[in-house]
């Protein structure tokens, strides 16, 4: 496993963390990096820049992903498929020197270890919707 899919799952399990201590990002990071085994220097580097760049702009990014989730509250969906799709959109929004298709790529393929038996055609069909309108949502 290269080292951002590693860093996308150390993010996707920091921000479940998040979500089910209802922590913010300094406290999650502390007590996540305590728990979890060591990790190589970038692995860390990457994985804190998703999970503070998330934590930032979580407002506008639950925001997108709900208007692209036809009858799905955020609050409603499973928690590995909307961290995911956190991941996905903050970097769509803010990293841009990862491709869109790189991406949505990389959370189906994290849906596939992480998520149930349909995340990976929920969490593509919403990040394929955001993906037609970026522009729209662009910073």
């Amino acid at each position: 496993m290269g080292e951002r899919r590693a860093a996308r799952e150390c993010a996707l399990q920091l921000l479940f963390q998040m979500d089910i201590a209802n922590d913010d990002i300094d406290s999650a990071l502390e007590k996540f990096w305590c728990l979890k085994d060591p990790v190589p220097h970038p692995v860390q580097e990457f994985c804190e820049s998703l999970a503070r760049g998330y934590w930032v702009n979580r407002e506008k990014i639950d925001t997108i992903i709900a208007e692209n989730a036809d009858n799905w509250r955020i609050d409603r969906m499973a928690i590995v498929d909307r961290n995911i799709m956190r991941i996905a959109v903050y970097e769509f929004l803010y990293e841009d020197d990862i491709p869109e298709k790189v991406s949505i790529n990389e959370g189906i393929e994290i849906a596939k270890r992480y998520g149930g038996p349909e995340s990976t055609q929920f969490i593509n069909g919403i990040l394929d919707a955001i993906k037609k309108k970026l522009s729209d949502y662009k910073p």
